[in-house]
């Protein structure tokens, strides 16, 4: 029978390690999931993602540990990484004591999302899966689950299914990366003018963090703190060279 386990932990030598990721806009609301897979040194190597109509965000969080987990063959040994702690807790916690109860909760209701949790449970004995959580939507968070994040946002928008076997070999951006992106392009590419010149002063732009995180140089820092794109990832503007 296949391990699993959840843990706060670094990442370990894992054969597979992975992210994955649901979301809904409403919940319930129009949803999607998404997971991508990465080397032993948590370089991405491949994708996916899917529409789930109208449906909860749990449903897309569970979705994609199942769509993850079919994703690699029987006796994969896997280190997979997610921030919804509900996901996490129904197959690595609840599920023995729904079990017992004859699919019930502690408060005698049936336990939801029943038929996702079956398929995660029978496809989790026969893989050895370590459980990562990782907290969701950090500036310089966990790049795996960021990608995996974007992915599910993005099926969720457009309901349209993506990843390397639909034959997209770019990864999703994620979306303070892709903002970055969107901003900076034409200033690269316009001609020097008067109009550009509030931006020729040579000195980089920062945003306010909406989220607490750590800087490349190893420091916190808080929500509201200015920061900047480093070399990577987002730190403060008087340390390290800029990406």
């Amino acid at each position: 029978m296949g391990e699993r386990r959840w843990d706060d932990g670094a990442m370990s030598d894992r054969v597979v390690v992975a992210a994955c990721d649901g979301a809904s806009k409403g919940n319930p609301g129009p949803a999607g999931w998404g997971w991508v897979i990465a080397d032993a040194e948590g370089r991405p190597e491949r994708w996916g993602a899917g529409p789930l109509g109208t449906a909860t965000n749990n449903v897309g969080e569970l979705t994609a540990l199942e769509r993850l987990l079919e994703a690699v063959a029987p006796g994969t040994r896997m280190q997979v990484r997610m921030d919804s702690q509900y996901a996490m807790k129904a197959v690595t916690q609840w599920l023995p004591g729904w079990k017992r109860n004859g699919w019930k909760t502690a408060a005698g209701k049936p336990v939801a999302n029943r038929e996702l949790v079956e398929r995660i449970d029978e496809l989790l004995t026969e893989r050895d899966v370590e459980f990562i959580h990782v907290p969701a939507h950090q500036v310089g968070g966990d790049p795996l689950n960021a990608i995996a994040d974007q992915a599910a946002s993005d099926a969720a928008a457009t309901q349209r299914a993506g990843g390397t076997a639909q034959g997209d070999q770019e990864l999703p951006v994620p979306a303070p990366a892709r903002a970055t992106a969107t901003r900076a392009r034409p200033v690269t590419t316009r001609k020097a003018s008067s109009a550009a010149k509030p931006a020729s002063s040579g000195k980089p732009r920062t945003i306010k963090a909406k989220f607490p995180g750590r800087c490349p140089c190893g420091q916190p820092y808080a929500a509201g703190t200015s920061i900047m794109k480093r070399e990577g990832g987002w730190g403060h503007p008087d340390c390290s060279p800029v990406a």
